[in-house]
């Protein structure tokens, strides 16, 4: 059986890993080069990170950022964030990433998914997707961009679907409605889009308890699910919540 992975975000700002609810009031809580080690050495599985305010800023990625954390971090890396060309997918992925994930540029400009994937394979080519309850869409869900502060139009289940046909090789799914809240994740949401797409889908959004990682990786049907302020806070460790998840009988990398 294919293991679930757990994966820890760090949102960047200002080159300083910050923390917010629903993408408002952020804080600052320290060096994101230091974090990576340390999840590292707590048995992470995954690594994000999302320079959260390239893409408003109108900028590219910090290479040289992205690159101290890569020589911490001996797993995939995943980096976010004011990437708008095939040049910035290469310069990222020659700074350390495994993957690039696109979110505003993928909706802004569908073909560097497509030419993405073609240059650089699907595996390394993630769409990220901001989604918002909204009763008008037809799946009950819509995409926002600009971390939440753009509303699309688009809905959020054909969204996927068309990325996905497009080239992308993983999604990951924050819920807004959910994130930084620690009330669980969006379970409905997740198992909707993870039964319509043929891609992994990584959970994201409203982590506040082991048990809720049971449920989206379990009930949701999530391939991995993201974490933030459960281990920021240091109420959790990694390798923690992974003997939670093991002992629930959710398969997992000790």
């Amino acid at each position: 059986m294919l293991k679930k992975r757990i994966i820890v975000c760090l949102d960047v700002k200002d080159g300083r890993t910050t923390k917010g609810v629903k993408f408002l009031n952020n804080i600052d809580i320290g060096d994101p080069v230091d974090m990576a080690a340390e999840y590292y050495r707590q048995g992470v599985d995954e690594l994000v990170f999302y320079d959260i305010i390239a893409s408003a800023r109108g900028r590219g990625p910090i290479l040289e950022l992205i690159s101290r954390v890569a020589s911490q971090v001996f797993i995939p890396f995943c980096v976010g964030g004011g990437i708008t060309t095939l040049d910035d997918i290469r310069a990222t992925i020659l700074a350390g990433a495994e993957k690039v994930s696109l979110n505003s540029q993928a909706v802004k400009n569908p073909e560097l998914i497509r030419e993405g994937a073609r240059v650089f394979g699907n595996q390394c080519i993630v769409l990220g997707m901001d989604v918002r309850r909204d009763a008008t869409k037809p799946s009950g869900y819509g995409t926002t961009i600009h971390g939440g502060r753009v509303d699309t139009g688009l809905d959020a289940l054909e969204w996927a679907k068309k990325a996905v046909s497009l080239g992308a090789g993983e999604i990951v799914l924050n819920s807004m409605d959910a994130d930084g809240t620690k009330d669980g994740y969006d379970v409905a949401l997740t198992k909707m889009i993870a039964e319509s797409v043929p891609v992994p889908v990584i959970a994201s959004g409203g982590a506040g308890t082991p048990q809720h990682l049971t449920q989206v990786l379990t009930e949701g049907k999530a391939d991995a699910a993201l974490i933030a302020t459960m281990v920021h806070s240091g109420k959790y460790t990694v390798g923690g919540i992974k003997q939670v998840l093991k002992n629930d009988g959710v398969p997992v990398r000790l």
